[in-house]
């Protein structure tokens, strides 16, 4: 296989992106399941919005968060799955040197905001189980919409930066990614250049983007907890964890496979390159896949819109 050319600038014009390395043999087969986990993903998202949209009663809250999450799980499994499902079909390995600092862009800014909207999300249930008297005042329509726009700038500017920085940059001559999509730590491993600064600014967004998130969605679990312990029936008590179960099992969907991603990728040496690539894949597709899933099953406003509309009675 070729390798790019470089221009004058010491860019190259396209990256490789091999796929799945170590797995050549099986990637046709593979890349069935991922497609099948997109379509549930797209088709999943697609339905929760059009719910949210249609449903006036849902134009609450946690379902108004709930339907930013849809969007940002469309933009995230968008960003990497259509090229993934190229290399693996098609033997499209090539990508563009712009489309790949895009591609970056995307994949990180969009991580961000599903991060950000977890931190509200838990927000939301913070104040709904200690504060129920004054939900519908402090968390209002607006303050909804902003706590969503700030969140989307954080994710923006925050990842700005990354691409800027390493389209600055001299690249060697080996222009190979050794997974299916651009993710920053993958791409600034083909520079030919001081990185320090570029990685210490990535531990620096990740500390203070999803550090930050863990830590706020943290206290405010710790709150709830204590809140539910003191309510005096069981009963209640099982129906307050009942609205929260849905946003935790969605909070270690996404964070697990994340941290692990982004823990190998700078410590993980000596674990199995195809083990680290699947997982990297897995973590930008299976949250976008499960969310509506386990909102759907979770939640029984959209549940039963979902069971009606399958019979037919939703316009």
């Amino acid at each position: 296989m070729m390798l790019a050319s470089e221009n004058s600038s010491s860019q190259p014009v396209f990256f490789i992106l091999l796929g799945i390395p170590g797995l050549e043999n099986y990637q046709f087969w593979i890349a069935f399941p991922f497609c099948a986990m997109y379509v549930v993903a797209i088709v999943g998202n697609i339905i929760v919005l059009h719910i949210v949209r249609t449903d006036h009663t849902l134009h609450e809250p946690m379902y108004l968060f709930l339907a930013m999450l849809a969007v940002t799980d469309l933009a995230l499994s968008s960003s990497t799955q259509p090229k993934m499902l190229a290399i693996l079909w098609f033997h499209a390995h090539e990508i563009e040197y712009h489309a790949c600092l895009i591609q970056v862009f995307f994949i990180h800014a969009f991580s961000s905001v599903e991060s950000g909207l977890l931190m509200a999300m838990a927000l939301d249930r913070y104040v709904a189980i200690c504060f129920p008297l004054h939900h519908s005042t402090v968390l209002t329509p607006a303050v909804v919409g902003k706590l969503g726009a700030a969140v989307m700038m954080r994710g923006l500017l925050w990842v700005s930066p990354f691409c800027f920085m390493v389209s600055r940059m001299p690249f060697c001559t080996n222009h190979v990614i050794p997974q299916s999509y651009c993710e920053h730590m993958a791409v600034l491993k083909l520079v030919c250049a001081d990185t320090r600064v570029n990685r210490a600014y990535g531990l620096f967004v990740a500390f203070s983007v999803v550090g930050f998130d863990i830590i706020v969605i943290s206290i405010s679990y710790v709150m709830i907890l204590r809140t539910v312990l003191k309510l005096p029936s069981e009963e209640a008590r099982l129906k307050a964890f009942g609205t929260c179960a849905s946003h935790i099992c969605v909070i270690l969907a996404f964070y697990i496979p994340a941290l692990f991603t982004f823990l190998t990728h700078r410590f993980g040496h000596h674990v199995p390159r195809v083990v680290h690539v699947m997982f990297a894949n897995l973590y930008l597709l299976v949250p976008p896949m499960l969310n509506p899933i386990i909102y759907g099953v979770r939640t029984k406003q959209i549940r039963d819109r979902v069971i009606q509309g399958c019979c037919g009675k939703i316009p």
